[in-house]
């Protein structure tokens, strides 16, 4: 147990130093504001309120798991702001607290399509405890030996092209390269939070009045890692039930399902299956989302009737 321990720690840390160290979602369309400060709905006097939680490698010793909560709503003509908050932790050695606000200006382009352009702060506060922790090794790693708390700036910025039934977002959620590494007589302590460059888009097919098509995709960049590509196909019936699946490149397949609960009320759950050698230390990735919209325009709120907020 505590060799397996080590490995998946020592995987989970390489990931922080070298690959995708951003958490990672399957139900990235609803979860765009994290991501891309740009993300507008553009619905005037409407608090889009929305949480998601993920717990990654079920079964799994160390598995991480990531929470966070977000809201966002225009407070001016053509401005939309926002905040969200993001927790991710492997095991209960790393940590990592995320604080941003984000602060979006819708363009509109045309009658039906819209330009947003947007910008984000705020503040990770990173820690490491190893105390406590079991070593295989009889001579454990020295970059294991001091604990590591630490609070760092983000500054990033996105752009979000839109309309009400596709979207094309792209975006830098961090543009300051933190380090979490510390070398001194040729060892390395951590790792390095490298600039992450994410691609999004997805479009809304009217296949019949109670059936629609919604393909989505999100490509993920990093220095040092393969290009990460998820690709999502969800059907829309009678704008209450959603049923879809995904793939990630060499990584996993998924199950989603979402249905309202109330015109503005709206629950999802996806279930992520590991193809990778991972696969055989966990039984899957289970995913919960939550959005709610909360109406003071005052038009009686949302009905059945409406378009429903596709992305």
């Amino acid at each position: 147990m505590k060799q397996i321990y080590t490995i998946l720690l020592i995987l989970a840390l390489t990931e922080i130093a070298y690959s995708q160290q951003d958490p990672q979602y399957t139900h990235y369309m609803y979860n765009m504001s994290v991501i891309n400060p740009a993300y507008a709905t553009d619905n005037e006097g409407v608090l889009n309120l929305g949480g998601l939680y993920r717990t990654q490698w079920v079964g799994a010793v160390g598995a991480p798991k990531t929470v966070n909560v977000f809201a966002h709503m225009p407070v001016g003509k053509r401005v939309e702001t926002g905040i969200s908050i993001v927790s991710d932790e492997i095991g209960d050695v790393v940590k990592e607290n995320n604080i941003f606000v984000d602060f979006a200006y819708v363009i509109p382009l045309s009658a039906s399509s819209k330009l947003s352009l947007g910008v984000k702060g705020g503040v990770s506060f990173f820690d490491a405890n190893f105390n406590g922790f079991q070593f295989s090794d009889a001579n454990p790693d020295p970059a294991f030996a001091e604990n590591i708390n630490q609070t760092f700036p983000n500054v990033g910025a996105g752009a979000y092209f839109f309309g009400d039934n596709y979207y094309v977002g792209l975006s830098v959620p961090n543009f300051l390269r933190t380090r979490h590494l510390e070398r001194g007589n040729g060892i390395a302590t951590l790792g390095a939070e490298e600039i992450h460059y994410f691609l999004t888009g997805g479009y809304v097919f009217d296949l019949n009045p109670n059936l629609k098509f919604k393909p989505a995709f999100m490509t993920r960049g990093v220095s040092g890692a393969p290009v990460a590509v998820d690709v999502t196909a969800n059907f829309l019936f009678s704008e209450r039930f959603e049923l879809g699946a995904g793939y990630r490149l060499d990584d996993s397949v998924s199950g989603l399902v979402n249905f309202y609960i109330t015109p503005t009320l709206r629950v999802g759950y996806s279930y992520d299956y590991t193809l990778t050698n991972l696969g055989d230390f966990n039984s899957g990735t289970h995913e919960i989302f939550l959005l709610f919209d909360l109406d003071f325009s005052g038009t009686g709120g949302k009905g059945y009737d409406k378009s429903p907020r596709f992305f």
